[in-house]
């Protein structure tokens, strides 16, 4: 792998605690969005680790397993459509909860979402609280599921 491309962590998103609920997996390519997914969730108590693209995002995710996966839909190079689809491919990464973020209001592209496998869809721009919401759902939505 090439050292410049190796996944860092962002301003905002610390991976010195663990935070009491758990470890949020934040990838997008805008960094402003990036920070401030990281800062609401740190802020409720996540612990946060942040990616700028799909590759970097599984990579970290090979590392670290997260208790849920905040994804953008539109990054460059693998998508959070595809980043959803590999995770439910993989042993590993398939019971972790996905929230898809996007900018795109049309059906289709949510529907297509949920057919990747994710378990949630969050418009931007959205509410700092429901997001929050949202992914404490996911994550309790996931774990009251029965193992197969």
């Amino acid at each position: 792998m090439d050292p410049t491309s190796d996944p860092k962590p962002i301003a905002g998103a610390s991976n010195e605690r663990v935070g009491h609920d758990g470890l949020v997996l934040v990838a997008d390519d805008d960094p402003d969005v990036r920070e401030l997914v990281a800062f609401r969730l740190e802020r409720d108590g996540f612990e946060v680790m942040a990616a700028a693209d799909g590759e970097a995002a599984l990579e970290l995710m090979q590392r670290r397993r997260p208790t849920a996966a905040v994804l953008d839909v539109m990054m460059p190079g693998l998508d959070g459509y595809e980043v959803t689809r590999r995770m439910r491919s993989s042993p590993e990464l398939a019971e972790v909860p996905v929230i898809l973020l996007t900018a795109s209001v049309q059906e289709a592209a949510v529907t297509r979402g949920f057919e990747a496998g994710a378990d949630d869809y969050v418009k931007k721009p959205f509410s700092p609280a429901e997001f929050i919401d949202r992914v404490k759902r996911a994550i309790e939505q996931r774990r009251s599921e029965p193992s197969l």
